[in-house]
């Protein structure tokens, strides 16, 4: 496999979630060793960098924001469901009062 470069950094790791991907660039010659982008699945556009001189932070961040995406996901989800089944909140259903 092709060595993935962007911006002098190479991809050393990668977290897919949904339709975002999320990245780690090194580079010995940068200012700052390590990078985060978050990369949209349909092509190359890296964007968000966060950047830091340590691989443990760095990596850190990359989990950090792939579980980020993971929770947005979920309450997208879960407002999606609400959205078809007013009457359920919490997988519990809602009390109605009778009438």
């Amino acid at each position: 496999m092709e060595k993935e470069i962007n911006a002098g950094y190479t991809i050393t790791d990668r977290l897919s979630v949904g339709n975002a991907e999320f990245v780690i660039g090194q580079s010995e010659s940068a200012p700052a060793k390590f990078v985060t982008w978050k990369v949209k699945k349909d092509g190359k556009d890296y964007y968000w960098g966060h950047y830091s001189n340590d691989r443990l932070m760095a990596l850190e961040d990359l989990c950090n924001r792939a579980l980020d995406e993971v929770h947005y996901l979920k309450s997208l989800r879960e407002e999606q469901n609400v959205g078809e089944n007013p009457t359920r909140q919490n997988g519990k259903k809602k009390s109605v009062p009778e009438r």
